[in-house]
């Protein structure tokens, strides 16, 4: 099926958009790197730096807004940065350590739908304490009420990692159930691109805290949810119309550092 051109219209404009804006606020550290320098030249190490500080805030600059621009037409709504709420059950977090417990020491295995009927059984229960979880990176909830609640994640997390990356998604799931104790949540963790192509992902790693098929998408998975079948293939084209569109434009940008110029 693929994106639609209007899709394609609004990934490419974003994408051009945030680079754009990236540009604008990007201030390089003034670091003396004399060997460096000398090396490969200021303009050459200037660029390094740039890419370093793009994949460092990749997600925030340039997967949340794509993701945003493919789901709007998909889901009823779609937002990024959006708080899961402010308020836990004491039972709740009662509930979250012990299943986080039992996982760790391998006594259950990771089974997402049990775990949510578990908080939500308790989501209301006693005292509620006031707490600040972390922000949901992209939140969408289709037409059917069904609520998505994304945790996008660098391709290469740590191992042990993925033990705080669940204890954040069973937090969303209670606090979103303190304020919508009948909601049908899910949270889950995307990685935008598998490194190991054409090697499969290597899921292993957290097969002993994440419901896997339940709590995560890597790459086609995940933008394919968000787009549509196709919808991953479609947008590594968009990425590199744009690149193709730009390459002057970044070409003049890093200009300023050639000292021959």
């Amino acid at each position: 099926m693929g994106l639609t051109q209007n899709q394609i219209h609004a990934v490419e404009e974003t994408i051009k958009q945030s680079l754009k804006n990236r540009f604008e606020s990007y201030n390089p550290e003034p670091a003396s790197m004399p060997f460096h320098t000398r090396l490969l030249g200021k303009d050459r190490l200037a660029l390094y730096a740039f890419i370093h500080s793009l994949n460092t805030n990749f997600g925030t600059t340039i997967f949340e807004p794509v993701a945003i621009a493919l789901a709007t037409s998909k889901f009823k709504v779609a937002q990024r940065q959006v708080s899961a709420g402010s308020k836990i059950s004491i039972a709740a977090q009662f509930e979250i350590q012990k299943i986080m417990d039992e996982l760790t020491a391998a006594n259950i295995k990771p089974d997402k739908q049990k775990e949510i009927e578990l908080i939500r059984e308790v989501c209301q229960t006693g005292e509620m304490r006031t707490v600040k979880p972390t922000m949901i990176d992209i939140y969408l909830e289709n037409e059917n009420g069904e609520i998505f609640l994304f945790d996008i994640k660098t391709a290469k997390p740590n191992k042990g990692a993925f033990k705080e990356f669940k204890r954040t998604l069973l937090e969303w799931t209670a606090v979103l159930l303190a304020e919508k104790p009948d909601a049908n949540p899910s949270s889950l963790i995307a990685i935008p691109y598998n490194p190991y192509e054409p090697k499969p992902y290597s899921r292993w790693t957290m097969a002993g805290m994440l419901d896997l098929p339940q709590e995560l998408k890597v790459a086609e998975e995940f933008w394919d949810f968000l787009g549509g079948d196709g919808a991953y293939n479609d947008l590594l084209d968009c990425f590199e119309r744009v690149g193709i569109e730009l390459r002057k434009e970044i070409d003049h940008y890093f200009e300023r550092f050639n000292p021959n110029r």
